[in-house]
């Protein structure tokens, strides 16, 4: 490792060296454990799931004690992520890769839908299709506990610390995240990034300005224009579109209670259950489209969130069931179409329905492509 990776230290994936002992660590985390148990084994007695965690952990030596490198790492959660698409999904396919070179670092700037699978269908595409995988950007407030931490960062997952409060201690992790993300390109590594912080629970995908801010901010210590630094990163904006979003319900809801209410408080293991739902709930067919890279001068934020938003809202693959929603006609739009969205929609508040309408409908009104 040289010194200048070392500033980055604390908010990088782990490299080559750090897996053996992140993936011990894992192992011997209780916290760790208790979670494989109570997702896999929930119908089962609490005393006979304590009397499991020995055979567990033997089991993860068994499977995990193997691998050594980050490499290996990806190759396994291959696994998982072809066996996880083959029964949740009825297919992906993606387009625009063939115009990016293979030997290219891009930063891709990504619609969010989901928390794990946007960037998991991102990098299970690149590799498919002889890309270097991406580093993954990943807030904090998803990382409360240290086998988070070990998990994310084993898979090319970088910290995002948006848990920063103090206006000088935000400006200095802003700083550093900056520069990490240019140091990345740099050295040959491509980003993925969510073109805003959270979910777009309405399906609204639009782009905050802060974040490319932030991405400015090691190119005006370097004194280059907005312009020529964001030629230099190569940016890549990417649309993911599910035909069914299984966390949709739950979202209708937390938006219903918003306006009711005018907050929502998020119980304490919700994330997770959003990503657990995300991976393991089906997603009908799923579209990855990747945009072109932003060559042409962007004089700031505001331009360059428009021309971002402008790919993401043209390369959006539609389905009928966005159709349906946005009240247009389309042959796609079959019986089946019809009874599965009413009975999502009779499965929760009147109130809430309005926002499940508009979640698959807002990218039809964006300008989606149907095909």
């Amino acid at each position: 490792m040289t010194v200048d990776n070392d500033i980055y230290q604390e908010i990088r994936p782990y490299n080559d060296n750090e897996i053996s002992d992140a993936i011990n660590r894992l192992i011997n985390d209780q916290e760790f454990i208790d979670a494989i148990l109570n997702h896999r084994f929930e119908h089962t007695a609490s005393w006979l799931r304590t009397l499991m965690t020995p055979l567990v952990r033997v089991y993860l030596k068994y499977k995990w004690g193997k691998l050594k490198t980050v490499h290996d790492v990806q190759m396994e959660v291959k696994k998982y992520m072809t066996k996880a698409l083959d029964t949740t999904t009825d297919g992906v396919t993606y387009s625009g890769l063939d115009k990016l070179d293979t030997n290219t670092s891009y930063l891709f700037v990504s619609n969010h839908r989901d928390i794990a699978m946007d960037p998991a269908l991102v990098n299970y595409g690149l590799h498919m299709h002889k890309h270097k995988t991406v580093r993954i950007a990943i807030g904090d407030n998803l990382l409360k506990k240290p086998c988070a931490t070990d998990l994310m960062k084993l898979n090319k997952s970088f910290i995002v610390k948006r848990s920063a409060k103090a206006p000088r201690e935000m400006m200095k992790a802003l700083g550093l995240l900056s520069s990490y993300i240019k140091h990345s390109l740099d050295t040959g590594n491509s980003i993925w990034i969510a073109q805003r912080e959270g979910r777009a629970k309405d399906g609204n995908d639009m782009t905050d300005a802060a974040i490319l801010k932030m991405f400015f901010m090691e190119g005006r210590k370097q004194k280059l224009s907005f312009a020529d630094y964001v030629k230099s990163l190569k940016i890549v904006p990417v649309a993911v579109s599910y035909e069914n979003d299984p966390c949709d319900t739950a979202k209708a809801c937390e938006l219903f209670e918003k306006e009711t209410h005018g907050s929502y408080e998020k119980s304490e293991f919700e994330d997770i259950e959003s990503i657990v739902q995300g991976i393991i709930g089906y997603k009908g067919r799923v579209h990855v489209s990747f945009g072109e890279v932003i060559t042409q001068d962007v004089e700031g934020p505001d331009a360059l969130a428009e021309e971002i938003d402008r790919q993401i809202h043209n390369i959006y693959k539609l389905y009928p069931v966005n159709l349906l929603a946005a009240d247009q006609d389309d042959d796609g739009i079959t019986d089946k179409v019809r009874s599965e969205f009413k009975a999502k929609l009779d499965s929760i508040p009147e109130g809430a329905r309005t926002h499940l309408r508009a979640m698959y409908a807002n990218p039809v009104r964006n300008g989606g492509k149907s095909n």
